[in-house]
């Protein structure tokens, strides 16, 4: 058994009260994990706020070494990483894997960047002969809180950690209740690197305690990745902050009939089916042209008939259980819905304690749950469409906007679904599910507010300002 404490602004600090972290697959406890309270909250936004002038201080040359740093350790240990992940979320471990490597690589590309947060200057005669210039530059907005999920514990703490400090920015971090371990252990790697003590707390804390992040104008700035009912109503209360918001969606997938279909499965396979679909760009919904339909569905049922359930710390599993029983009564009851009001189950459907067989659906329609709301669980919808435009309205007739795919090889459509398809990402012969860790990443309608990725992170964590003086 192993205790983790709060890690409160460069200090592991003592609290009364924890929480049993238990291996998601065998319901064993095998960690703990202090909760922090009012006051260490406090401490840590003071003690934040007074490191803001020593952060926005650094040199460029420092904030590279700080974050080479952190990803070099993350890389050397990222079986160590890994492990924790598969057994604190669930996640298979050869996807854990990949996480840790691309947090680490979310660490490298944010080290890149501070070399490149971009000064212009303007020339200011273009009206008269003034001989004035103006000197643009990025300067760091203050203090960050930033509050993750549990489905990528590690990668998108890292996306909110990173930018921060390539930014300039102290940054008080509350990870997911249900998985705050690998974040406990990167503040030992960043309790181990030159970045400033006071500029980074990990908290783990119950909502109440955690209202100050939200509430305390000394907090300049917010990132949220989790539920659309929290972020919305998160954004009513922020006052003056500034916000962002990752919420998740439905995504959806074309499958056109010039495009390859063998290839266009196995990559619809693996978005609708890894981590068991609890992935916010989870490839949810796929309609496919009438004239290949029937063979993308039979290669896709085949495909997935193969795959392997398990427990994930065994490196061929490929799905495992949901993040807890009550996540996989709620997946199990949205299918139950939809076979109620006419849906066929193809493959699947079934459910015993938090594991539910990857299932496919058709016959569905967009009043059903699996088809409008946000599954987060390992069940994709199959439909046929007759024309591509009628594809690109079923794709569109969603409340969310987060990310979209479309296999084809005609470029006429393609450059179709970018301009007609409303969301913040089209992926071309890739499953939605498709991210890059530095690509712009955010959504529209309700799947969010403001983007992520690397540079577009540290963007709208910094304040832009002008000086204007004489040649």
């Amino acid at each position: 058994m192993k205790n983790y404490n709060p890690y409160v602004s460069g200090v592991f600090t003592d609290t009364d009260t924890s929480i049993s972290v238990k291996e998601k697959y065998t319901g064993v406890e095998f960690a703990k994990a202090g909760l922090a309270n009012e006051k260490m909250l406090k401490n840590a936004i003071t003690n934040a706020v007074a490191s803001e002038k020593e952060m926005e201080n650094l040199s460029s040359y420092e904030r590279y070494e700080i974050l080479k740093f952190i990803a070099d350790r993350l890389y050397s240990e990222r079986d160590f990483f890994a492990e924790i992940i598969a057994k604190e979320a669930g996640k298979p471990l050869k996807y854990a894997l990949i996480e840790v490597e691309r947090a680490s690589q979310t660490f490298m590309i944010a080290a890149e960047e501070t070399k490149r947060i971009h000064s212009e200057i303007l020339s200011l005669d273009w009206y008269s002969s003034l001989k004035k210039e103006a000197v643009v530059k990025l300067f760091p907005v203050g203090t960050v809180a930033g509050i993750t999920p549990f489905n990528f514990p590690l990668n998108l703490v890292a996306h909110k950690v990173a930018p921060a400090i390539a930014a300039g920015c102290p940054i008080i971090l509350k990870p997911a209740s249900a998985t705050p371990l690998s974040c406990l252990e990167l503040a030992k790697i960043i309790e181990a690197s030159p970045l400033p003590k006071s500029a980074f707390s990990v908290l783990p804390m119950n909502h109440t305690v955690s209202k100050p992040l939200i509430e305390d104008d000394r907090i300049k700035k917010i990132s949220f990745t989790g539920s659309q009912e929290i972020g919305w109503e998160m954004k009513k209360r922020c006052g003056k902050k500034r916000i962002t918001l990752e919420l998740g969606g439905n995504a959806a997938a074309i499958i056109t009939d010039s495009t390859d279909i063998t290839e266009a499965v196995a990559k619809c396979v693996t978005g609708a089916f890894a981590y068991a679909g609890q992935v916010c760009i989870h490839t949810q919904r796929i309609y496919a042209d009438k004239k290949i339909y029937d063979d993308f569905l039979n290669k896709f049922l085949e495909k997935t008939s193969g795959l392997k359930a398990g427990n994930p710390l065994q490196r061929d599993t490929d799905i495992s259980v949901l993040i807890d029983e009550p996540n996989a009564i709620r997946v199990e009851s949205w299918i139950n819905e939809a076979v109620s009001r006419g849906a066929k189950i193809l493959s699947g459907g079934k459910r015993e304690g938090s594991y539910v067989e990857p299932t496919v659906l058709n016959n569905t329609n967009p009043e059903m749950k699996v088809w409008k709301d946000e599954i987060f669980g390992p069940v994709v919808i199959i439909e046929a469409y007759d024309k591509f435009f009628d594809a690109l309205d079923m794709v569109n007739n969603s409340v969310y906007g987060l990310q979209a795919s479309v296999f084809t090889n005609k470029i006429d459509e393609m450059n179709t679904a970018f301009r007609e398809i409303k969301a913040g990402g089209i992926m071309i012969n890739e499953s939605p599910t498709f991210r890059i860790d530095h690509m712009p990443y955010g959504g529209i309608k309700e799947s969010g507010y403001g983007r992520e990725g690397i540079k577009y992170a540290i963007h709208e964590m910094s304040e832009i300002k002008v000086l204007v003086k004489p040649v």
